[in-house]
């Protein structure tokens, strides 16, 4: 594993206009990153993919767990909203995608920072925009990256109607970006696929239903449930049909806490980090991480505080694995699970060992022959 310094394509922002990547400066700031890429052997690739499945399998046991056992109130899920998720679960509601992100130095094991089991993006640049970065090159390189044809065979599993809607929050670039991005995947596999406004789902008194009135069968939200679940919204949840992508289980591996009920179930697994629900108990210096917490905000480290609206909020107490150093940037390995199997990774870099919404998407390649 290293990390290349180079030239960006001259033509780097008409190429991303073209492919309807809006995001790729946000605040006047690149945050797709194409003066450096990061290469990896073959063989490390084939690492990342073993730890990846192998922390979902581990993933999956511990939900099952967590709903035998009741574990809610650790996992700072409230009482309302746990009849949904153990009825979601039950159900075995498929989940489409989740990300992991990894510690990864091409040395050690890869270890679980924290599992995006709910609204993961940085999605469209993994799939699409890193490829044709890769493609652009010529440089006869390969890339992890499955994840547009993973998506396009997962839909037709979901077990869904032939009709799908589609819906975030206003005034997210990348939300959005993302969402028209699972959309057309989901027309690429036969899937009607509307679009609304997270504002524009109304209720009939007995369903959901869009703006032309007809019921909301199925919907994809890239907005978490444990906001939906607190807004007067969320109160016609448990009485309608409504199948939610992702499902109401991914609350459980979407709280922090989950991670120290994966290292309470796999002690001293080499993938989990010692994680717990109280301080000084890791063996040496740890991350305070809250437990509904998003894109590094108010992370206490060895080496800082970060700002951001979540500090009132529990706590996870988490070894500290500081992330390895290339050329002064910190990246954290985004390995993206669909359909439950590994299929890609993305990179998010930063000059800080926290990864934040301002941390640059840099492209991958590999060498060395065929991951297997």
């Amino acid at each position: 594993m290293r990390r290349i310094a180079h030239d960006p394509r001259p033509d780097r922002r008409e190429r991303a206009r073209r492919m309807g990547f809006a995001f790729a400066v946000i605040a006047g700031e690149p945050y797709w990153d194409e003066a450096a890429h990061y290469e990896f052997g073959a063989a490390e690739i084939d690492v990342l993919e073993d730890a990846t499945n192998a922390i979902e399998a581990l993933s999956m046991a511990a939900v099952e767990f967590a709903v035998r056992q009741g574990l809610n109130g650790p996992l700072g899920i409230p009482d309302g909203a746990w009849p949904i998720v153990v009825r979601s679960w039950e159900a075995r509601e498929p989940s489409l995608y989740g990300r992991l992100d990894l510690r990864f130095d091409g040395a050690g094991p890869p270890k679980l920072l924290e599992y995006n089991a709910d609204t993961p993006t940085a999605l469209f640049e993994a799939a699409v925009v890193q490829w044709e970065w890769l493609e652009s090159g010529g440089s006869g390189a390969d890339q992890f990256n499955a994840i547009h044809e993973a998506l396009i065979a997962a839909w037709p599993r979901m077990g869904l109607p032939g009709r799908v809607h589609f819906t975030c929050a206003r005034d997210s670039a990348e939300d959005r970006g993302t969402v028209d991005y699972l959309r057309d995947t989901a027309i690429q596999a036969g899937i009607e696929s509307p679009f609304l406004h997270l504002d524009e789902i109304g209720w009939d008194g007995r369903r959901f239903v869009d703006l032309e009135a007809a019921e909301i069968a199925a919907v994809f939200k890239l907005y978490p449930w444990d906001w939906l679940l607190g807004e007067a919204f969320g109160a016609n949840i448990p009485a309608a049909r409504t199948r939610w992508i992702e499902p109401a289980w991914r609350l459980i591996p979407a709280s922090k806490a989950f991670l120290s009920l994966l290292w309470h179930l796999n002690p001293d697994h080499p993938n989990l980090l010692a994680a717990y629900l109280e301080p000084g108990l890791t063996g040496g210096p740890e991350l305070a991480k809250p437990l509904w917490g998003r894109e590094g905000a108010n992370i206490v480290a060895p080496g800082g505080v970060t700002d951001g609206p979540y500090a009132d909020q529990p706590k996870l107490y988490q070894a500290y694995a500081e992330l390895p150093v290339f050329d002064g940037r910190y990246p954290v390995i985004g390995s993206w699970i669909i359909g439950g199997e590994a299929c890609g990774i993305g990179i998010r870099e930063d000059a800080t060992p926290i990864t934040r919404d301002t941390s640059r998407f840099v492209p991958h390649s590999f060498t060395g022959g065929t991951a297997t």
